[in-house]
């Protein structure tokens, strides 16, 4: 991804989460944008959101997002200064769950610690 669209990936990051803490209430206890990815030709931008909670409570606050997309597209259109305002598209991030799991089954094999290298005496 080149230098322009990582930036614009971190703006608009920031200000769609600025947005959901001002003007947003979600069930989830804590709801939060965890990534950026844009098209190149910047018309779609995909929002990985992480939700801590239940499914239900993930759910709804993809929903909510998800009904509340074409303010918060308007909204981030008066901040950032872009030619077009990327169409928003939300996912669920599980990234954490994924790694969570990964390290249970790292514990159940015993590999959850890697060997520690002795330093040579000098």
């Amino acid at each position: 991804m080149n230098n322009r669209l990582v930036r614009v990936c971190e703006v608009l990051k920031r200000e769609l989460s600025t947005l959901m803490q001002k003007v947003m209430s979600f069930d989830a206890p804590l709801v939060s944008v965890a990534a950026v990815d844009i098209t190149p030709d910047l018309k779609h931008a995909h929002f990985y959101i992480t939700a801590f909670g239940n499914d239900a409570q993930k759910r709804a606050a993809l929903q909510t997002l998800e009904q509340n997309r074409p303010m918060l597209q308007h909204e981030v259109s008066k901040r950032v200064t872009l030619k077009n305002t990327p169409h928003f598209h939300f996912h669920l991030d599980d990234s954490i769950e994924r790694g969570v799991r990964v390290l249970q089954v790292m514990d159940e094999l015993g590999l959850a610690e890697a060997p520690k290298k002795e330093k040579p005496d000098a």
